[in-house]
């Protein structure tokens, strides 16, 4: 399976939008968290105070007169071993929040990931998850169950049956010996607490804070997980109450669909760890001085995220990017592709099918859409930047298809093959793909740029197929949305895209002619 996903993203790096950097042979995958990296080592084994038999003898400890206390199961812990995309995805569309670690187990050193040692490194390892009592498991699917949990706060009958079943969480962690994860204000009668804070990025070039956007926050201790997303200004409320130390992670999965980092595993999004930490929240800001990994996945979700409300613009809409498309991120490459592998591009080929038998399914969850190589972006505004470059493609594979993409990417790779830059000179065939392509993402970059920093960009304007001729159309009133509208699949040059611009809009057709004919005579 490696040697799969290692050639295919050696594909992804051919394929790639040169961003005026040097060349960089030695690169690596971003493995990501802010703790440590790689994979999570496990330590012993935890009893976990939310079995029904421990939050029993914890009940029967504090009320000896009640007689010996009968809880029924509220929850389920359990671990699935999904054989592959299909099997993911049921359970994922089933509401399983699913994680690659067992939560019953102290974690001597956070990582990125997890994978079972027991398991074969080329099959997905268990998925762990909390669900139920009366979860309805779907057929063929394998699943172990571990232990029944009762979490009080999940049962309606506790609401007013004259036990205190905060103290009895309290005493059910000292019970089974997890004291020292109470907080000290908890262990005798305060309340617990919803977790609530606020995570923000600091963008230097603006000189503002900007909320983290849409991520997702899961917090646990034990079996009791829960999770919710941030708001557009960085904002979160947790809906559980602890009253423990809990421990707190920053999900790269984004409420508007899209992904950060698979780390060659089977996971949603990676994930960066802020450990345990007190129950009444935590309250970051992150800037370049932080965690490398962190604050670039941190600016590309922020990015996406903006780039999707921008779609979803009334005024000036686009096709939006595939809801769940993935981002790969590269911290020793300078160049960046958008090669939609998830989505089909040159996976279905034939060829490339072929190559890949059984495991096409499987490098198809794995691989990415999105490669963005940060070797040279070293602020916010410059990951930015690259990020909506990226998603520029994205959005013009969907309004143009699959059968484009191939055209695209093989140009590209033969550039490559013929020992010429990422965008060759133009001469080889089917340059117009690539023509076309990048005049609209590095149009989108300098507006975007332009649009947030107040100032000009003109990125990509020394390239052959001038992207600056859709800026200066953009000044005379020709906006985005209106030059998107082109962006056909037959639409695969310069002079086609000049063609259906003039169709689209006859009134600018001397304005669009003499435009692309300046260019053209450069």
């Amino acid at each position: 399976m490696k040697r799969y996903l290692y050639c295919l993203a050696l594909l992804c790096l051919f394929a790639s939008c040169d961003r005026g950097a040097d060349p960089e042979t030695e690169y690596g995958m971003q493995s990501l968290g802010e703790v440590s990296h790689g994979m999570i080592v496990l330590g012993d084994r935890l009893r976990d105070p939310y079995t029904v038999e421990n939050m029993q003898d914890a009940v029967a400890a504090l009320y000896p007169t009640k007689g010996r206390a009968v809880l029924h199961p509220t929850d389920l812990y359990v671990r699935f071993l999904p054989r592959n995309n299909d099997e993911y995805d049921r359970l994922a569309g089933l509401g399983v929040e699913m994680v690659d670690h067992p939560l019953d187990f102290q974690i001597v050193r956070e990582g990125d990931y997890y994978h079972d040692p027991e398991l074969a490194e080329d099959t997905i390892t268990w998925q762990y998850a909390v669900v139920d009592a009366k979860f309805q498991f779907p057929y063929g699917i394998r699943y172990e169950v571990i232990d029944h949990c009762y979490i009080p706060e999940k049962d309606a009958t506790t609401r007013a049956d004259g036990i205190d079943w905060e103290a009895v969480e309290r005493e059910s962690f000292r019970r089974t010996g997890n004291a020292q994860m109470l907080e000290p204000a908890t262990r005798g009668s305060a309340e617990a607490v919803q977790p609530s804070g606020r995570i923000t990025v600091m963008d230097d070039r603006l000189g503002e804070e900007v909320g983290l956007k849409g991520v997702k926050i899961a917090v646990n201790t034990f079996v009791k997980y829960a999770y919710t997303y941030t708001d557009a200004e960085g904002n979160y409320s947790i809906p559980r109450s602890y009253a423990s130390n809990i421990r707190y992670r920053i999900v790269f999965k984004n409420v508007r669909g899209f992904g950060i980092g698979v780390d060659y595993l089977l996971a949603p999004a990676s994930a960066s760890t802020l450990g345990r930490n007190p129950a009444e929240g935590v309250t970051l800001l992150i800037d370049s001085d932080s965690d490398r990994k962190l604050f670039t996945r941190s600016v590309v979700n922020n990015a996406a995220y903006d780039y999707f409300a921008m779609c979803d613009s009334q005024t000036q809409p686009l096709t939006a990017p595939p809801l769940n498309v993935r981002f790969w991120l590269f911290q020793k490459l300078g160049s960046s592709s958008a090669p939609m592998l998830q989505h089909g591009a040159l996976l279905d080929e034939d060829a490339v099918a072929q190559f890949l038998g059984t495991y096409r399914d499987l490098v198809k969850l794995l691989l990415p859409d999105i490669t963005l190589g940060l070797k040279n972006c070293h602020d916010y505004a410059s990951v930015y930047a690259t990020a909506c470059h990226e998603l520029a493609h994205a959005s013009h594979f969907r309004q143009a298809g699959t059968g484009y993409w191939n055209k695209y990417i093989g140009y590209v790779l033969r550039c490559f093959l013929a020992g010429q830059d990422a965008y060759g000179d133009g001469s080889l065939e089917d340059a117009g793909y690539c023509e076309v392509g990048e005049m609209w993402a590095y149009y989108l970059e300098n507006l975007v740029w332009r649009d947030r920093y107040g100032e000009e960009y003109n990125a990509g304007s020394w390239w052959w197929f001038k992207p600056q001729v859709l800026m200066r159309l953009d000044d005379r009133g020709m906006n985005r949305s209106m030059i998107f509208r082109a962006l056909t699949p037959e639409v695969c040059s310069r002079a086609l895209l000049a063609e259906k611009l003039a169709a689209l809009y006859p009134d600018s057709k001397n304005l669009i002619e003499q435009l692309f004919s300046e260019y053209n005579d450069e």
